[in-house]
């Protein structure tokens, strides 16, 4: 009775799936004792032309093969989510679509060999991000595009074999190690297996790279077949991979001019890498953000070397960073980089009061510390260079400052005291701030921009340590002055903070001068480029409308003139010919005429004119002089 009971349930579970599967399929379900399991699909008829659409939603591993199934459509396979293993082999296929794999999220197998496809969407393999194994042999595909390569990273077993394949991307042996600078792994289940036999190979330095590898012992991919063979050219037809000899291939090697560089700020800076390779590599630079770099210069001097300039002027701190000079061929790739750092920084404090100055308020000042530690090489090269539209440095009385007015106050309290003695005193002052100003000289305003300008100067006579203020403020405004604190040794100093398009004033105190000896120039900031460059393309642009609005109004204006006058005068030809009309014809009413009719019934029944009745009359005898007169007819003169 048990055992009944048991045929009973199994016969009625098969009933009750039958209805899911494919008529030309076969459905296995592999159970499991703890009542679980997983469902095969196996669909082998050779009259199926079309991918079965009613597959049950839980297979796991769907089999076609041996049908005549020409074409795979879009999201064939949607309702699978669960689907792992997908093979279509051996069939008539010829075209697949790029969607034809979509929501295949957790597919690990794909085998499409033993079909004609000519084209293969590599694209499509985005819609399965846990693909391991790419089976396309036997089938007729002629080129893996560079496009394709990301879509391959996760791959660990490709078949190309028996397929059209002469060449390969430069770029796709990257991907696998040791080509992509990975070390070599000595774990098995971490090889990749490729299979590339029974191809048109073209040995030359585009498959470089595929030559040396099967030339080599130990690594990470693993051929299928060792023994690959060259079609050409001539001199290399039916030659194994291994013994092939390749002339002029080499991979690039790129070597810099330095690996780490400092350079103070708004200077200028030369980065130079030189490569070697055959053929001749070509050379790019890029950030560390992977964003190209454009102000670079390059030369080849011969062949299979190449060098490369890139220049930025005015360093700013968002210039530092790693820049990566990249050199490629046929033959493989190669970079080096270099790391640039921006030295020199600003910080803003408030002094301490100093004796004599009372609880005034006190100024803000800058310090500019210099940068301590730059890389010289070279063909690394960290220069400020002077424009051209320097201001020339022209010394004036500076007016009243905070620095000025203490020793000015300082010298009354010592003479006061001193007497006599405080005036010698003071004239040996005087005399030493004389020569202090005579060894500050040159000063100039260099690298002016909207915002900022670095200030030059030349101390002769002055010790490198001896302290210098520089004090700059809008011209005029004696009120918004500011102070950097730095010393002659160092020979400029950035003056930030400014703006746009004002003229501004700058004089340098060496400690111990006189007043009114300490060099002052004035100079102009840059108008900002931008804003200019945005108001003359909308003057271009407004003067480019009204040129083309103008005459079309004008042209309008006259078109409404020219109908005006055209209606008035339309109206006044008719009023006039109304009036010279002879006559006005009306609808006449012929009806039959009978020998007692009166004329007058046939023709116009209204009151006419003299010279109307005349033109009646007058074109009445005329037709009737035309008509044919019979014994019966009467005149048909009416006047």
């Amino acid at each position: 009775m048990r055992r009944l009971l048991c045929v009973h349930v199994l016969l009625c579970c098969l009933s009750m799936a039958h209805p899911f599967c494919p008529s030309q399929c076969t459905c296995v379900f592999h159970g499991r004792t703890d009542g679980t399991g997983t469902r095969s699909v196996l669909c082998n008829d050779p009259d199926m032309s079309d991918i079965p659409v009613n597959v049950p939603v839980d297979t796991v591993k769907l089999r076609i093969e041996k049908t005549a199934i020409r074409r795979i459509p879009t999201e064939a396979f949607y309702y699978l989510v669960d689907l792992r293993y997908l093979w279509i082999t051996y069939n008539s296929i010829t075209s697949v679509d790029t969607a034809s794999f979509y929501n295949l999220k957790v597919l690990h197998e794909l085998r499409l060999d033993g079909n004609m496809i000519a084209i293969f969407p590599w694209e499509s393999l985005k819609e399965m991000p846990r693909l391991r194994t790419l089976d396309l042999h036997n089938n007729r595909l002629t080129n893996v595009p560079t496009e394709a390569i990301p879509y391959l990273l996760n791959i660990t077993y490709l078949d190309l074999s028996s397929n059209k394949f002469s060449t390969l991307p430069s770029d796709l042996m990257d991907i696998w190690p040791p080509f992509n600078g990975l070390p070599v792994s000595t774990n098995a289940s971490q090889k990749v297996v490729l299979g590339l036999q029974d191809n048109p190979w073209f040995c030359d330095c585009k498959i470089s790279k595929l030559i040396e590898m099967s030339k080599m012992a130990d690594t990470p991919v693993v051929l299928m077949d060792l023994f690959l063979t060259c079609a050409g050219p001539e001199n290399l037809a039916g030659v194994l991979f291994q013994r092939a000899e390749l002339d002029n291939c080499v991979k690039p090697s790129v070597m810099t001019s330095a690996t780490k560089i400092t350079s103070p700020l708004g200077s200028n800076v030369l980065l130079r890498c030189d490569a070697t390779g055959f053929p001749t590599p070509t050379l790019y630079w890029a950030k560390s953000d992977g964003s190209p770099v454009n102000n670079t210069v390059q030369e080849s001097p011969g062949d299979g070397i190449r060098w490369s300039i890139m220049s930025l002027h005015g360093i700013v701190y968002k210039d530092a960073g790693n820049y990566s000079c990249k050199a490629k061929n046929v033959a493989g790739n190669a970079e080096a980089t270099i790391s640039l750092s921006v030295a020199g920084t600003f910080s803003t404090t408030i002094p301490p009061p100093r004796p004599g100055t009372g609880t005034g308020p006190t100024s803000l000042g800058t310090t500019f510390i210099p940068p301590t530690d730059i890389t010289s090489s070279p063909f690394v090269t960290s220069t400020v260079l002077p424009r051209t539209s320097t201001v020339s440095a022209v010394p004036r009385k500076p007016k009243t400052t905070p620095s000025s007015g203490l020793q000015k106050g300082s010298l009354k309290q010592t003479k006061s005291q001193q007497g006599g003695n405080g005036r010698k005193l003071a004239a040996d002052e005087k005399s030493k701030k004389s020569d202090a100003s005579k060894s500050v000289k040159d000063l100039k305003i260099v690298e002016e921009t909207a915002d900022s300008a670095v200030l030059l100067w030349t101390a002769d006579g002055l010790p490198n340590e001896a302290p210098l203020t520089v004090v700059y403020s809008p011209y005029g405004e004696d009120d918004s002055k500011r102070t950097v604190e730095t010393n002659a040794g160092s020979g400029k100093v950035l003056l930030d903070g400014l703006s746009s398009g004002m003229r501004y004033s700058v004089c340098l105190f060496a400690k111990g001068s006189a007043a009114g000896k300490d060099p002052c120039i004035d100079f102009y900031t840059l108008d900002n480029i931008e804003d200019d460059g945005q108001n003359q393309l909308f003057m271009i642009i407004s003067g480019i409308a009204c040129a083309l609005v103008l005459p079309l109004i004008a042209l309008l204006i006259y078109k409404i003139l020219a109908l005006y006058c055209k209606g008035s005068s339309t109206e006044l030809d008719e009023e006039e010919l109304e009036k010279e009309s002879y006559v006005k014809f009306e609808t006449i009413s012929m009806k039959q005429r009978t020998m007692n009719s009166h004329p007058t019934e046939l023709w116009a029944r209204r009151p006419t004119h003299e010279s109307e009745r005349m033109l009646l009359c007058s074109r009445s005898s005329i037709d009737s002089q035309m008509t044919y007169k019979s014994d019966s007819s009467r005149s048909e003169y009416l006047c």
